[in-house]
């Protein structure tokens, strides 16, 4: 008995050891991965208009240091990362004629990361691109920005620029500007208006009253201003190489700006920076002036007379114009892109 108890008790030993070193041999199991997220977003300008193919480049900058992963924004402008481990991150935001822009945070095991709304802006100057972009591209980006500028949010304005390093417009950005400013809205409600004024005021008496007097000093009144605005800032300007927009000072005395603006009405920039007289704007009224001797009544028909009254009004009319421009109409726009200052 007590020799089968003691060999039982052997057993019991060796087993016993057995299972110990069988532990002591074994490693610790791993510790278990972390859950991975997901970062998505969307990017837009500042107008709120999403931006498609915008590039989205995503760096760890945590502890896990995993590689850097890219992406584009689609037509609706978002992005998505999937799989990401978690730690610090900064996301980099590149788009052509738009300045670079970063975002960071820091990402929970397992978390779906919804990042804000990434609002770009408009490059002050090439130096803010990061990518290769021709003269033309910042152009256009340039001209994109400039046709949403809406005096209180509403009426165009268009031929001004708040930029201090633009781009010269090539012809069809010229025509492009041209042809927007005609079409739009506001421009027909603002001829109904003058058409009324003249209506009320039985100017250019020939064309009678009622709705169909009414009817032909709106014709008019848009003629006038469509040829004006093609002629003096499309059609010559792209012959001429000059620019028809009006660069937005904004620093300096009042008497300075007041000089510059009204000076702006016989001079302008041309496509080669330099400035010149502004045989656009003075042939371009010119021109308007007797082309609209064709269709306003006989009676008020003066021939030369009535040509270089229109002419001088037209030029009477952009100086004041840029004075508004240059002293109003900035605080009243809404959501302009954030420039330094011009210095012409």
């Amino acid at each position: 008995m007590a020799l089968q108890f003691r060999s039982g008790l052997i057993l019991l030993v060796f087993a016993f050891l057995g299972w110990t070193s069988l532990c002591l041999g074994q490693s610790p199991p791993p510790a278990p991965a972390p859950t991975l997220g997901n970062i998505s977003g969307t990017v837009v300008d500042q107008s709120g208009a999403v931006v498609a193919g915008a590039k989205v480049k995503l760096t760890s900058t945590g502890q896990s240091q995993s590689p850097d992963r890219e992406t584009v924004t689609g037509d609706n402008g978002e992005f998505s990362f999937a799989n990401v481990t978690p730690g610090a991150f900064q996301l980099t935001f590149t788009s052509p004629g738009f300045a670079p822009q970063t975002s960071s945070g820091i990402l929970s095991p397992g978390e779906i990361r919804f990042v804000p709304r990434i609002a770009l802006t408009v490059a002050s100057n090439v130096t803010d691109v990061q990518v290769a972009l021709s003269p033309v591209e910042i152009a256009q980006a340039q001209l994109k920005d400039e046709e949403k500028q809406r005096v209180l949010g509403v009426i165009p304005n268009f031929y001004v620029t708040y930029d201090p390093h633009p781009f010269a417009l090539t012809p069809k950005q010229k025509f492009e500007l041209a042809w927007k400013t005609t079409i739009d809205p506001v421009t027909f409600a603002i001829v109904g208006g003058i058409a009324g004024v003249q209506q009320a005021e039985n100017t250019f008496s020939g064309y009678g009253q009622g709705a169909q007097g009414y009817a032909k000093r709106y014709g008019a009144s848009y003629a006038d201003l469509a040829i004006g605005t093609f002629i003096g800032s499309a059609i010559l300007p792209s012959i001429l190489k000059q620019d028809p927009r009006y660069f937005y000072k904004g620093s300096g005395s009042t008497r300075s700006r007041s000089e510059y603006a009204i000076a702006n009405a016989v001079i302008c920039k041309g496509d080669n920076g330099r400035w010149q007289v502004n045989y656009s704007n003075i042939l371009g009224s010119l021109a308007a002036g007797a082309i609209s001797n064709l269709y306003y009544p006989s009676q008020n028909r003066n021939g030369p007379a009535l040509t270089f009254e229109n002419t001088a009004v037209g030029i009477g009319a952009t100086a004041v114009a840029n004075l508004i421009e240059e002293f109003l109409m900035r605080k009243l726009t809404p959501n302009l892109p954030k420039h330094d200052r011009a210095t012409p």
